[in-house]
């Protein structure tokens, strides 16, 4: 059985001022995004050309999943305590950040984006969203790092099985930050970047997304431990899966609507 590493949160510190692997992570991710924007900005066909417009883009984008993220969260996981302490929303650097309210962030900054360049609504999140596994594979990186949102229980003998010193026993869980890494990340990115590679149906893209992060993050779920103050739900689902089945149903519609639509106009 693994041990994990327990590594330091703060990646260096400059006098007073501590910065953190987390928010390494967060700053890697964005770059990653841009560099690969410029990349598939230079094919005019996608909607977007410009460095301009990509780093609009990439400034709303990070506006919408810092804030996003951490509204998100405490509204969707701990709307109680965080309504009667509503200065607490703002202690980002004490954790609690939402992968779904980042993604509502997201699509705010989109329809600001569109209002601000005309670019449609869905022509900007074709091109956004294989991107955005990158981020989510450095965040979900930033989780193994600080020894948090830890799997369930498992076998000693399970090949993976990792000891979180941090949940206060030394029971072999599962990794599932790893998990989510490598099928939210870098399975998702692949899939996306080799669909969108050609033009595509509009709205086909970011439906794929929608479909392939709802599947990825329900399927991991069940080997993450849920959060402690919320346990499993109905139908012993957690949140996150709860949450998730949305994007799903969306996904898939959207997914077959673009297709359908596209097929239309072209036997018109």
């Amino acid at each position: 059985m693994l041990v994990h590493p327990q590594f330091d949160p703060v990646a260096f510190a400059i006098g007073p001022l501590s910065v953190r692997w987390y928010g390494l992570m967060y700053l890697t991710g964005f770059a990653f995004f841009y560099l690969l924007g410029r990349i598939r900005a230079k094919e005019d066909w996608r909607g977007i050309s410009g460095k301009d417009a990509l780093e609009d883009l990439l400034f709303y984008g990070i506006l919408g999943v810092v804030l996003g993220g951490r509204i998100g969260y405490c509204l969707f996981y701990q709307p109680g305590y965080y309504l009667s302490h509503p200065a607490e929303i703002l202690a980002v650097w004490e954790g609690g950040m939402s992968v779904h309210g980042g993604m509502i962030g997201c699509i705010l900054a989109m329809l600001y984006f569109k209002h601000v360049h005309g670019v449609g609504f869905l022509r900007t999140a074709d091109f956004a969203m294989p991107l955005a596994p990158v981020g989510l594979f450095f965040g979900r990186i930033g989780n193994f790092i600080n020894g948090e949102l830890w799997g369930r229980v498992t076998s000693p003998d399970f090949p993976f099985a990792m000891a979180f010193p941090q949940s206060g026993s030394m029971f072999p869980r599962h990794p599932s930050q790893l998990y989510e890494a490598g099928l939210e990340g870098i399975a998702l990115f692949v899939i996306l970047w080799a669909y969108s590679r050609k033009p595509r149906p509009t709205g086909s893209v970011c439906a794929l997304f929608a479909l392939g992060y709802g599947i990825a993050r329900f399927v991991v779920e069940f080997a993450r431990e849920p959060d402690s103050f919320l346990g499993l739900q109905a139908f012993g689902l957690s949140r996150g899966q709860w949450l998730s089945l949305p994007l799903i149903i969306a996904g898939a519609a959207v997914f077959v609507w673009s297709h359908l639509k596209a097929q239309k106009v072209g036997a018109a």
